[in-house]
Parts: structure tokens; C-alpha cells; sequence
């Protein structure tokens, strides 16, 4: 059946169906959000004499929440005006709307009761084939359906969505025993290629795979804490970025998610799987039953695990609780002699090796954490997946881990962990004795660049679905053709070549620009084209001002010259390449890596892209070529029926206010994408793939090289009083500091060509070369080497 989603019904409009409401729109689906009408009027209502039949009283619940939602931090949409394809109603008058609609999601309060009357009306109005899911988290799937049609049944299932749905990848499709095959494949399609979601089939059993391991894995860590006397500072330590996992780490996430939710859930786990033979780990400890008691219950109630507060001077401070005392006090910082050893190895695998051999309290936490995770992961194999990979991918999109528990369990070696927790005390399912008995030593692997795993029932690797589709670069690393200390390049098959680089926060210094000179150069020689991407967290935080800051403070200006040259002409070697050059962003793609993405023959971003020329923060103008290409782009953007400097002010401002995309989508509104040119991918995952196809279209559509631009027309002193005028209007509004503006006016005088007296064709060469002057002067300036110092000791500028 070839099945297309133009409109889709939301109904309930709380925090989760609204942002799922604003998720659809965001990728283009027209959508109704509907709830209930409200029963009695408020008194500002009643003060207008309107009533409860009046069309702003009836759509009140339903409206302010959508209006809540759009103005919440992080937004909830990938732009503002994508809004406007949600339109509200409410249950009473509207939903027979839903006849129109191809797909209605059900968001409603967690009631078994209220879900089954909502359904019920449903019926009356959906047509034929519509599809029906319910977001219920914790609901049995099948009990919803009771009652309901055949059609009805056939094309009902549980899709979970995790909040926020914008940034959280995971979508669980749980169908029941009535719903259609190809309702649940349509689904899992869809989820993954239009929504952008890691979409994970599930059982429908309590909970379903992230909530029943996340909560699990929570709940044992709280276990943990009055078992080992821990406190809330030295779990947060120790459950963070330094194993894995979020910067929420463990008590902070369940200030977010709500302290009573995760006792719910907990309970839920408890009271409905009598057979889970760690049952006693949801078990809620005294102290945490205090804190919901006092409706502690994290953000919701303005405190829980932490608080915030004023301190003497005014300024903000969190406070942490002591679960012995119950009184609120300043956070510690702990400090754990193998924690500071491993803090220092920026490769988890070795970090984690590191943390499990320590023979202090945290190697101690880390082990039985660790065994107790991978214990209860094996157990759940076959009850709530037949395939072990699925655990993983729930919980590294769901729950934001890094990695995941069969492939922590990988790192640590499966056979020695397996034996270790055994004399721990931890019990393995038997399937993986079977393995290991059967010489089979890992649960995944990778084989000619795709990764395979453990198929329990036919006792065999087999590859992930969609492997085709969803390229890793790390996964090549048996393809590669040429490295250095920070690079790699990969042969990714079909003649492309990808180049990735292991940089801490991504950033691009000599070896980098070695990198992508040699991988072109390379691919020049004998395959179809570059490229560039990664895999960890962010693509890139731009040049390595480490480096800067080193050569300026030394005064060493002729290595510092050398250095910029080196970049610009990394960067015009990505525009002027006898190759197609693509590269594919996700995350930070700041500074230098934005110039390179403006250089690029085209980019594919993650839609998740934060994109920008930030480098006016640090006192210096972008000087890899991003100045000299907003110059170039201002240039042709220039027409007939507008005064020429109004596109060039428009550039100028993007830099100056150092703006970042909040989206891959914003970023083609602040000229750094090109809509003829650069395509954006959803889906995270997919990027690498979508890039490789993009060099491969163009190299069969007849690539050639461009040519140098000798005509870009820059307008001289007539732009540049405007600019300096608009500078100084900044500086007198007080958005702009001294320093700012001798930085901005740096920026105008690049921008402009330099102080010419009339319009003027020029080269690209000439603008770059106006670019690195400049750069290298605002690098002997005091102001600027006192903000990058600060960047570099606290990762925020000063302002001076």
C-alpha cells in the first residue's frame, strides 16, 4: 500500500502532544491539535462577559498550550513560522476534523478509562485505514484496542515518542497482536526517514525496552547510593560524560523527567513483572519516598534533587540534597584518583576500561553498576526484544548514552566480564554462555565496513538493518587508505573516499588541514570525490585558537601568518578541487568548520546543526575565508530594485552578531546553506550515506572544477560609512563593547574591499588577503587574547 501522510491529528495538547504537534509541522504535515474545552470560564473571561460557548473560550486549554510550547527553551520546532501548519479545536466541536486526517496520534492523560472513551469517539469519525497510535508510556497497547473494530485494530499500534520529540531520537513502535505488518513496517519507515527517529520495534510488555532499562538503570544507582554511602555530588560524577552517558547523569535527570514519573514507572515495573528477577531494584528507598512526599518533584516544583537559589552576591547557585538530613547545601565537587586518570583519556573505550580496574570507591560503583546493567540487559532477551541490538539503540536515542550496554559489554570484553560478575555474584542468561561456549567472543562486530550482530535464535552475526543507508565512519576503519595522529581517511566503497578526524570538541588544527588537503589529493587521483563527517558528538568547534593564542602570545607572527595562509588555503582547496568535495555536519559546526561547509560543492546537515561564524566572540573576524565568501555571496545576491548595501549589511550583521543556526533549516536563512545547493538530512544517521550519494551524483552529472572568481564586486567607502554607522549605533545602544566594535569595523573594512573610492571588481585572492591582515592584527591585540584566554580556561568569552 502506498501510504502518504499530508495531515496528521494530535489529540491532547499537554506538554508531550503539543511538541509532538510542532515536531510534525516542523517536517512539513499539516496538523490539528485537539483537547478538551474548558468547563468553566476564568476570570478574566468572566470580566468580559463571554461564555463558555464564545470560540476563544472553547480552544483556550488547547491554544495557550501550544503558545507555552512554542515559546519554550529549547524551541520545539526547527522554525517559527512552521507554526502556522498547526491548527487548534477541541474534542466537543472539532473532532470530526480527524475524517481529513491520515494519521491520529492519542495523547491524553495516562487512564486506560479516558483512553478507551477517546477511542471510542474516534471510531465515530475516522475513515477507513486511518492510522491509530497511542503515545502511552506505561499502558498495555492491546488493552486500548479491546472493543474497537476490525479496521480499527488492523491499524493500531503504540508509537512512543520521547520528550522532547525534536531532540530526543527515539520512537518505539509497539503493535499488537491485531496490528497489520505493514502498518508496523509503514511506521517504522516513516519514523525513521521522515521524523527522523531511531525507530525501535518493541514488545508490549511493561514499560517497553528504554523506560524498563532506563528506569532500571536509575533505580539501581539509587540502590547504590545507600549501599554504598554515596552522595548526590559523587554519583553525578561519577554517572556523566565520563562513562557515557548525559551531562544530566542520574539525579538531575530525574529532576527533568519528574522525580514522581520515575516512581511511577518504577512501581509500574514492580507491580507488573512478578517474574523480573531483579524485581527488588524498583523498590522505592525511604529517602526517596520523603522527597515526593514533600513534592520535591525536580523542575516541575522548583526543586527536587537540587535547587536553585541566590547567593550573597546575587548570582545564581544550585544546591544539592542530602538524602541522610534532607536539608539543601552547596555542591561538592568529589575527587577520585581513578576518576582524575581516566578524565584525562578522551577515548571512552580506554576511559571505561580504566574506570573498572580502579581500586577505589568509583572502580568499586563502576563494577557493580556495570554487572548489574549487563546482568539485567541478558535477562530481558527474548521478554522484551528478540534482538540485542535494539536494547542498545533505545537507550542511546531514548536516554542520550553514548553507548550502549551490549557494547559497553563488548569494551570490557564479554568473557572476562562475564566471568567476573559471576564471582560478583551476578547471574548471565544462559544465552550467553551459549555464546561464548560456542566461540563466539563479542555481540557485534564489523566486517567490510558494516556492523554485524549476535542473532540469538540462529546463533550467528548478522547485519543491522538499513545498514546501506546508515554509514558509521569509524566503521571503515579497516578501509583506510591513509591517517595521521588526528585523521583518517576511509575508502566508504563505489570510489569514495570519507575523511573523519578524532580532535578534541572536533576542532581543526595543522594536522586536521593536513588531513583534508590529503584526502582530497588522494581522491583526485583515482576516486569520485570526498567526504567529511564524524562521529562524535559535534562535528566541529572550529580552529584550534589554542594554537592562536600560543603563536600570538609569543609574538611569532610569521608562524601565525603561515598558519591563516595554511587554512585559507585548506578551505579554497575544498572550493577548488578537481573532486566534489561534500560535507556532512551535525551538531556545532562553528567557525572554521562553517567556512568549510560554505566552501563545499555541497553540504548535508543533520537537521540538528548549530552553524555559524562565531569568531567576532573571541575578538578575531572568521579567517579561513568565511569573511571573503559572505563578501563573494553578498556580491551576487546584489540586484536590481534595492540599495546594493543592503545585502552586504545583512552578511555583515550575521558575522558581527556572531549568530548561530538553531537548525540546519535556519542556517539557509542566515545565507550559510544554499537552497539550490545543500539538502538536509532529518535523520542523524543517514547524513554519511546521503553525502556519499551526493558525490557520486555529481561526479556522474560531469563534475568540473570550478574557476577562480576574479569578479566579485565589493562597493568601498560608500558601504563601509554605512557599516561604521551601524557599528557605532550598536556601541551607543550598549550591544556592543569597545572592543567590539574595533572587531566590527575590522570585519566592514574586509567586507568592503577595503577603503576604495568607488565600486570595484576583485579577486578572491585580494579578499583573503585583506581577511588574513586583518585577522592577524586583531591577534596583537590585547582585548582579543584576553577573550580567547578565557575560552580556553573557562569555554566562555569575556566581555570587554
Amino acid at each position: 500500500m502506498n501510504r502518504i501522510i499530508k495531515k496528521v491529528a494530535v489529540l491532547g495538547s499537554g506538554v508531550m502532544g503539543s511538541r509532538i504537534a510542532c515536531h510534525f509541522a516542523g517536517i512539513g504535515v499539516q496538523t490539528l491539535l485537539l483537547d478538551i474545552a474548558p468547563k468553566e470560564l476564568t476570570p478574566a473571561e468572566s470580566a468580559k462577559k463571554l461564555t463558555l460557548e464564545h470560540p476563544a473560550v472553547r480552544n483556550r486549554i488547547v491554544n495557550e498550550s501550544l503558545a507555552a510550547a512554542l515559546k519554550s527553551n529549547p524551541s520545539p520546532v526547527y522554525m517559527k513560522e512552521v507554526a502556522s501548519r498547526i491548527k487548534t479545536g477541541n474534542f466537543t466541536d472539532d473532532l470530526k476534523n480527524i475524517v481529513s486526517c491520515d494519521w491520529v496520534i492519542e495523547v491524553v492523560v495516562e487512564r486506560l478509562d479516558i483512553k478507551q472513551q477517546i477511542f471510542a469517539e474516534v471510531e465515530k469519525y475516522r475513515k477507513p485505514g486511518t492510522l491509530i497510535t497511542s503515545n502511552t508510556s506505561g499502558i498495555p497497547i492491546h488493552l486500548m484496542a479491546e472493543g474497537r473494530s476490525e479496521d480499527f485494530k488492523k491499524h493500531f499500534c503504540g508509537t512512543h515518542f520521547f520528550n522532547p520529540p525534536r531532540y530526543l531520537r527515539l520512537l518505539e513502535i509497539i503493535p499488537t497482536p491485531y496490528t497489520d505488518e505493514e502498518v508496523t513496517r509503514f511506521l517504522m519507515h516513516y519514523g525513521d526517514l521522515h521524523l527522523g527517529k531511531t525507530t525501535v520495534l518493541c514488545k508490549d510488555t511493561p514499560a517497553f525496552i528504554a523506560n524498563r532499562v532506563g528506569v532500571y538503570s536509575v533505580m539501581s544507582i539509587f540502590h547504590l547510593v545507600d549501599e554504598m554511602g554515596l552522595t548526590i555530588d559523587e554519583v553525578e560524577a561519577l554517572t556523566g560524560p565520563l562513562i557515557g552517558r548525559p551531562k544530566s547523569a542520574t539525579f538531575r535527570t530525574s529532576d527533568v523527567v519528574g522525580i514522581d514519573t520515575l516512581v511511577k514507572v518504577a512501581k509500574g515495573v514492580a507491580d507488573n513483572c512478578p517474574k523480573d528477577e531483579q524485581r527488588g531494584a524498583f523498590a522505592i528507598p525511604a529517602w526517596l519516598d520523603k522527597v515526593v512526599a514533600n513534592n520535591w518533584l525536580g523542575d516541575k516544583t522548583g526543586q527536587g534533587f537540587f535547587k536553585k537559589t541566590k547567593g550573597a552576591g546575587g548570582e545564581k547557585e544550585i544546591l544539592t540534597l542530602n538524602l541522610q538530613t534532607m536539608e539543601y547545601g552547596p555542591r561538592q565537587r568529589p575527587k577520585f584518583a581513578s576518576v582524575e586518570a581516566a578524565k584525562a583519556v578522551d577515548d571512552l573505550y580506554t576511559r571505561l576500561r580504566m574506570l573498572m580496574q580502579g581500586a577505589d570507591k568509583a572502580g568499586e560503583f563502576c563494577r557493580k553498576f556495570h554487572y548489574g546493567l549487563f546482568s539485567y540487559v541478558s535477562h530481558r532477551i527474548p521478554e522484551i526484544s528478540d534482538e540485542l541490538y535494539r536494547v542498545d539503540d533505545a537507550m542511546m536515542a531514548g536516554f542520550g548514552w553514548e553507548i550502549g550496554a551490549f557494547e559497553s559489554w563488548d569494551v570490557l570484553g564479554v568473557e572476562a566480564a562475564a566471568k567476573k560478575m559471576k564471582e560478583a555474584g551476578y547471574s548471565v542468561a544462559g544465552w550467553v554462555d551459549e555464546m561464548l561456549a560456542a566461540g563466539i567472543k563479542t555481540f557485534y562486530k564489523v566486517e567490510n565496513g558494516k556492523r554485524l550482530y549476535y542473532d540469538i535464535p540462529s546463533r550467528q552475526y548478522v547485519a543491522l538493518p538499513g545498514g546501506e543507508a546508515f554509514l558509521v565512519m569509524k566503521n571503515f576503519a579497516g578501509q583506510t587508505v591513509w591517517k595521521n595522529s588526528a585523521c583518517n581517511v576511509y575508502h566508504l566503497g563505489d570510489d569514495v573516499l570519507g575523511l573523519e578526524w578524532n580532535t578534541k570538541m572536533g576542532t581543526i588544527g595543522g594536522e586536521v588541514l593536513e588531513g583534508i588537503q590529503r584526502g582530497i589529493g588522494m581522491a583526485e587521483e583515482k576516486y569520485k570525490g570526498l567526504v567529511v563527517a564524524g562521529d562524535g558528538a559535534n562535528f566541529s568547534a572550529g580552529a584550534n585558537v589554542g594554537l592562536i593564542f600560543m603563536l600570538a602570545i609569543e609574538q611569532d607572527y610569521d608562524e601565525l601568518d603561515m598558519a591563516v595562509r595554511q587554512f585559507q588555503q585548506t578551505m579554497m582547496r575544498v572550493r577548488y578541487s578537481a573532486v566534489p568535495v561534500v560535507v556532512a555536519p551535525h551538531g556545532l559546526t562553528l567557525g572554521g568548520a562553517c567556512e568549510m561547509s560554505l566552501h563545499a560543492d555541497r553540504v548535508v546537515p543533520a537537521a540538528e546543526s548549530y552553524i555559524g561564524l562565531v569568531e567576532l566572540g573571541v575578538g578575531l573576524i572568521p579567517g579561513g575565508g568565511g569573511t571573503k565568501e559572505f563578501a563573494l555571496r553578498a556580491a551576487d545576491e546584489m540586484h536590481d530594485g534595492e540599495p546594493e548595501t543592503i545585502t552586504l549589511k545583512n552578511r555583515f550583521f550575521t558575522i558581527a552578531t556572531a549568530k548561530v543556526s538553531t537548525s540546519a533549516y535556519e542556517a539557509f536563512d542566515l545565507g550559510i546553506l544554499k537552497k539550490d545547493r545543500d539538502i538536509v538530512s532529518i535523520n542523524q544517521g543517514r547524513r554519511v550515506a546521503e553525502a556519499k550519494s551526493a558525490v557520486i551524483e555529481l561526479y556522474n552529472d560531469g563534475y568540473t572544477m570550478p574557476v577562480l572568481r576574479k569578479d566579485v564586486r565589493v562597493l568601498g567607502r560608500s558601504a563601509l560609512g554605512m557599516l561604521y554607522s551601524g557599528i557605532h549605533s550598536m556601541w551607543r545602544g550598549q550591544y556592543a563593547t569597545d572592543h567590539d566594535v574595533v572587531v566590527a569595523k575590522k570585519l566592514a573594512y574586509v567586507m568592503c574591499g577595503g577603503d576604495l573610492s568607488e565600486p570595484a571588481l576583485v579577486s578572491e585572492q585580494y579578499l583573503l588577503d585583506l581577511e588574513r591582515e586583518a585577522f592577524l592584527s586583531l591577534c596583537g591585540e590585547k582585548k582579543t587574547l584576553e577573550r580567547i584566554q578565557s575560552v580556553l580556561k573557562g569555554g566562555k568569552p569575556v566581555r570587554n
